[in-house]
């Protein structure tokens, strides 16, 4: 089924993505066209290289306090409608006898789901989910660990789940504290909590308004071969240069997570195009005046950024021809 709410199905095409050398694109959203971009730009990748069923996880984040994604889908701010409607529009594009994009692997992904706001999300629409990042980074190290195993105990037949250890840096200038005992408190962490992936702090910042981040990937490595198998999961790519973009599947990062630079970039380029239609629209023309003009440039923008992200994680080599 091309829209995956199963974990063992989420894990094997992860698995399988990564035996060819693939990362796994995360992208969040937080609006039917940014979603319907995701598709967009896997769909057409898939088309031009033959790749069938291609894999890419849908996201977003509910109460998140950095990010409030699901606030912003709908003019009313609801968190519950935004994230059940916004899965369920995804869910359209790619199942079903109309669905224009079935092709698409879609998996569904809580992103930074808060163990106390957002436990309505984490517990009462795992059908809608293939899994959850349990974000439990503001809490002390052992509740942390007390929490994040809890929740494996009772959901992790039901949902994939990513942990984290300790806070990353965010773009408003929240700062992640580089500590030297940082792998093996990961390590102890991956034991304790039996968690499938791990948020690892790799050196990039969420939310950046730059591109002068920086990968660790050193620190990859090592805490791949300290953790026994390829389980990270990488944050904070809208810091890094395109050139920087590669080869993250080398040091066992399974998953990379991008949203804030395609949502900037390709509203940028639309609101160039409206600015362009501005004589057109001062006259009154509908189709310069509509909402669905500037939507539809923001969904092909963000598309090929997001064609382009998929090409620098290796996604040509999972090609079935």
């Amino acid at each position: 089924m091309p829209f995956i709410t199963d974990r063992d199905k989420a894990g094997t095409l992860i698995s399988d993505a990564y035996a060819k050398g693939v990362s796994v694109a995360l992208f969040c959203t937080g609006s039917f066209w940014n979603t319907e971009a995701i598709l967009r730009a896997a769909d057409s990748f898939a088309k031009e290289h033959g790749i069938e069923r291609i894999p890419v996880v849908v996201a977003m984040t509910s109460h998140y306090s950095h990010m409030q994604q699901t606030a912003r889908v709908t003019r009313s701010g609801s968190h519950k409608v935004g994230f059940r409607s916004l899965l369920e529009y995804c869910r359209s594009l790619t199942e079903g006898a109309y669905a224009p994009y079935p092709n698409v692997a879609a998996m569904t992904h809580l992103d930074h789901g808060d163990p106390k706001a957002d436990e309505w999300e984490m517990t009462e629409c795992l059908d809608l989910l293939s899994s959850v990042m349990f974000d439990a980074q503001t809490y002390p190290f052992e509740e942390n660990l007390h929490m994040t195993s809890e929740y494996v105990r009772r959901y992790g037949d039901r949902v994939l789940v990513e942990g984290i250890v300790e806070g990353l840096a965010v773009g408003d200038g929240t700062q992640a504290v580089q500590r030297d005992d940082y792998i093996p408190k990961a390590v102890d962490f991956i034991k304790t909590t039996g968690v499938d992936f791990l948020v690892a702090d790799l050196g990039t910042e969420q939310q950046s308004t730059g591109t002068d981040g920086k990968y660790l990937k050193d620190r990859a490595q090592v805490l791949t071969k300290e953790l026994g198998r390829p389980m990270l999961v990488l944050h904070g790519v809208s810091s890094l240069k395109d050139e920087d973009i590669k080869g993250f599947s080398e040091d066992g990062v399974v998953r990379v997570n991008m949203w804030t630079r395609i949502v900037r970039e390709s509203g940028r380029y639309a609101a160039a195009r409206l600015s362009e239609r501005a004589g057109r629209i001062a006259e009154g023309d509908f189709e310069a005046t509509e909402a669905t003009a500037y939507i539809n440039d923001n969904i092909d923008e963000a598309a090929r950024i997001m064609y382009g992200i998929m090409g620098q994680l290796g996604y040509a080599g999972l090609a079935s021809r």
